[in-house]
């Protein structure tokens, strides 16, 4: 996830690194991971190269041997699509021109916190919403927090391509969801992952210390096929030490991945 490999910015667990984020690219490699998931929010949209020159990313991310796997429409947790349907599709649609000019081939768009999918309502009206939408062929996956049927009824809605599901290790123990009911219901929609650990109920904790089964979910996960880049969304450490504290990330999800096959 990017930001992660450079101090935090005031007390955000993650957020675009305006400024800085070439200097991040140069740091994945020494991270032990070989792409990034990249952050778009409303702090820093100006610097954000995604938006304004997607040619200097693409140069960046030659240069330093570095592949943004996907992108994070965090923008949408300050701007929720449901507040304003025709303007914030029309956003996103351009969102995902962008990437796709940069070469970015997944988006995850958060309806969670204060974008969060309330009921059956906000339901249809997203349905209604996202009909139509030309993405540029960038799939667009859905973070929710929704339940198993709840979730895979609005997947059902919704054509494939472009849209899919993006998975929460995290989310879901926090939500006390259990793995095996979610993706029986929806794992075949599953486009991409992203790998934290939270105590039910509760914040983000460092892998292994909260409720989130990694082994169980990457089981669950082999036994579908999938074989996507997992994206590493973990608690941060000691400042200063981000670049260590995500290589033993690494290192360890990667043990866990092989030894579930």
């Amino acid at each position: 996830m990017q930001g992660r490999l450079l101090p935090p910015i005031g007390d955000r667990i993650q957020a675009f690194p305006a400024g800085e984020w070439e200097r991040e690219l140069s740091l994945v490699r020494a991270a032990g991971v070989s792409g990034v998931e990249w952050i778009y929010e409303v702090a820093g949209e100006e610097d954000n190269p995604v938006a304004h020159d997607v040619g200097r990313l693409r140069s960046a991310c030659e240069q330093n041997g570095v592949a943004v796997e996907s992108l994070v429409a965090d923008w949408f947790m300050d701007r929720p699509l449901l507040e304003d349907p025709a303007a914030r599709v029309e956003k996103l649609r351009r969102l995902a021109s962008q990437a796709a000019a940069a070469g970015i081939q997944r988006m995850v768009v958060p309806f969670v916190d204060a974008s969060e999918l309330r009921g059956p309502a906000d339901v249809d009206a997203l349905v209604a919403a996202l009909a139509g939408l030309d993405s540029s062929g960038v799939e667009i996956h859905l973070e929710t927090s929704l339940g198993p049927r709840e979730f895979a009824a609005l997947l059902e809605r919704l054509p494939d391509p472009p849209f899919k599901a993006n998975y929460d290790t995290g989310n879901s123990a926090s939500l006390g969801y259990d793995p095996a009911e979610e993706l029986a219901a929806y794992g075949e929609r599953i486009g991409s992952v992203h790998v934290k650990d939270r105590v039910r109920g509760g914040g983000t904790v460092p892998l292994g210390k909260g409720d989130a089964d990694l082994r169980r979910v990457f089981e669950l996960l082999h036994s579908l096929g999938f074989e996507r880049p997992l994206v590493l969304q973990v608690a941060r450490g000691k400042p200063g030490r981000e670049v260590e504290k995500t290589a033993g990330d690494a290192a360890h999800v990667r043990e866990l991945w092989e030894a579930a096959a």
